[in-house]
């Protein structure tokens, strides 16, 4: 798990372990089921050493790891910011770029349609770009294939961008 995703499933309030690890598995529906909660403490052990996070133990437990509440330090809150206006694609697989669209609009940080179409921009270019690389590749030559392979995977990508934004725009509007 990114520790991106962790910082950002943050960012709408402070949180115990227990309670981050629900929100990302309600997050990721049947992908989340098989998340390992230790995987989760041991990114907010990190984080917190590398200063992107505070912790505040409660009084009824303050030996305990899921007796501690997680904030963002200021520092947190810069990386989570810069991690929702990245446009690095395909990094990792959907569910992250997924949590960043839920974490943007929990959090308040970003409007996920504008994430949506600035990633559909980059897309969009990097479909130009491949595109025209195919064209001058001769027919049947490894590197044709391996571009064909490149544009089909962009056109599924966009697809599922459109996906994202209908979804979104149904959220906004509230029907």
């Amino acid at each position: 798990m990114q520790q991106e995703v962790v910082l950002a499933m943050l960012a709408k309030e402070p949180s115990h372990g227990y309670q981050l690890r629900a929100r990302l598995r309600a997050a990721l529906g049947p992908l989340g089921d098989a998340m390992n909660a230790g995987h989760v403490y041991v990114t907010l052990t990190r984080l917190e050493k590398a200063g992107l996070l505070e912790v505040e133990r409660t009084a009824e437990g303050a030996d305990r790891s899921d007796r501690k509440v997680y904030a963002l330090t200021p520092s947190g809150q810069q990386r989570v910011a810069e991690w929702i206006a990245e446009v690095d694609w395909p990094r990792g697989d959907l569910a992250e770029f997924h949590l960043k669209l839920i974490a943007a609009a929990s959090s308040g940080l970003a409007d996920p349609i504008t994430i949506v179409d600035t990633q559909r921009r980059e897309l969009l270019r990097r479909l130009r770009d491949a595109q025209r690389a195919a064209m001058a590749e001769p027919d049947r030559s490894d590197a044709a294939l391996l571009l064909e392979g490149i544009v089909l995977r962009l056109q599924a990508d966009l697809r599922w961008l459109e996906a994202c934004e209908r979804n979104w725009t149904h959220r906004r509007s509230g029907s």
